[in-house]
């Protein structure tokens, strides 16, 4: 008989946007290269969002090029998929880093850092 291995992220809160990355990531996943072309991507999206929100709320709103591209809201969907489908390739639990994370904030509301 043989048996299926399900990766963890089926039982993840993000199981929905994972499956759908893994039909649009088949193939790519298994080069060894894809993870540093999802951490570069990450990095690029975020220069995106940041350059969309500084022409629209900072000090570059004569930066009309960045007016003309996304929005820095549509650029947090892009960063959002980013950090998903490295956490997808990777294994990572979101959920658990998530709370992991939360939970330090809470932390430190306890007990700041002197």
């Amino acid at each position: 008989m043989i048996t299926s291995h399900k990766p963890t992220y089926q039982k993840s809160p993000f199981r929905e946007y994972f499956n759908i990355l893994s039909d649009a990531d088949k193939g790519s996943r298994d080069s060894k290269e894809f993870g540093s072309i999802l951490i570069l991507t990450l990095v690029e999206e975020i220069g995106e969002m940041a350059r969309a929100y500084l022409a629209e709320h900072g000090r570059k709103k004569t930066n009309l090029a960045a007016q003309r591209d996304e929005t820095y809201e549509q650029e947090l969907g892009d960063i959002l998929v980013s950090i998903l489908r490295f956490a997808r390739v990777k294994n990572i639990n979101l959920h658990d880093r998530i709370m992991y994370s939360l939970e330090k904030i809470k932390g430190r509301q306890i007990a700041p850092k002197t």
